[in-house]
């Protein structure tokens, strides 16, 4: 009898532990929470910016719209170029963002610019909503 209760209460903490998570769990079960500082120009003031996800918050101007730019873009948006891609020589101007957190539950730690091609891309796929900053 005390194997049989040894394995009941093992299956209950088992289920137990489970609770609330599954395989399609969204950020709200691991967490996203950002820190941006975003330089619109060089020599300008940094700006910061906190957001949250999952329920939208923080001091983002437009959290929803920013969660939902970062949604579509993906934690790969957080991958720097690397150093051996090609890019195209197209300044898209003087804007640098850092991103420090946690997305999904993982940390974050990201620096974005628009200094060619490449960096001009990872910057749109997150776009002007997620820095807040207009485009010149």
């Amino acid at each position: 009898m005390p194997r049989t209760f040894l394995v009941v209460v093992a299956v209950l903490a088992a289920a137990l532990s489970a609770c609330g998570k599954d395989a399609g769990s969204d950020a709200s079960s691991s967490g996203t929470a950002l820190k941006i500082i975003l330089v619109s120009d060089k020599g300008a003031d940094p700006e910061t910016y906190t957001l949250t996800c999952d329920p939208p918050g923080g001091n983002h101007p437009q959290p929803a719209e920013a969660c939902a730019a970062l949604d579509a873009a993906g934690a790969e948006v957080f991958e720097p170029v690397p150093k051996d891609q090609v890019c195209t020589e197209l300044y898209g101007g003087p804007q640098t963002a850092t991103v420090t957190g946690t997305y999904e539950g993982d940390k974050v730690d990201a620096t974005f610019t628009r200094t060619n091609g490449c960096e001009v891309d990872r910057w749109e796929q997150l776009g002007t909503t997620f820095f807040n900053v207009p485009l010149q």
